[in-house]
């Protein structure tokens, strides 16, 4: 499944509209980082083991750092690096860092299920 590469504010308030009717999943990367770089490794080859459901969204935190502030503010969430984010029905259902990012730890959301 191809990552989307966020680049504007414009573009996160739509992927949260989109979040109403499918997952979301946000990679927030630092490209300076050798944990980060490891993590985006792990993702990019696990891509198999994430939800098919799920719309993926990459973010270079060094190039757009004020859209990953944004990103934490809007989901209350504390910013790290790196870190993923999983959006369901325009609320952070779950997030990780560091060495807990594995694509086989994001929840499946169905249509069924509620935000925590």
């Amino acid at each position: 499944m191809p990552w989307i590469s966020l680049e504007s504010a414009d573009q996160l308030a739509d992927l949260v509209v989109l979040s109403h009717q499918q997952p979301i999943l946000f990679f927030k990367h630092s490209t300076r980082c050798s944990i980060s770089t490891a993590a985006w490794g792990r993702m990019e080859r696990g891509e198999s083991k994430l939800p098919q459901n799920t719309t993926c969204v990459y973010l270079d935190l060094i190039r757009f750092r004020a859209l990953s502030n944004q990103i934490a503010e809007l989901f209350n969430v504390a910013h790290e690096s790196p870190q993923v984010l999983l959006v369901h029905q325009g609320q952070c259902v779950y997030h990780a860092s560091h060495f807990d990012i594995r694509p086989e730890y994001v929840p499946i959301i169905s249509k069924t299920t509620h935000p925590l």
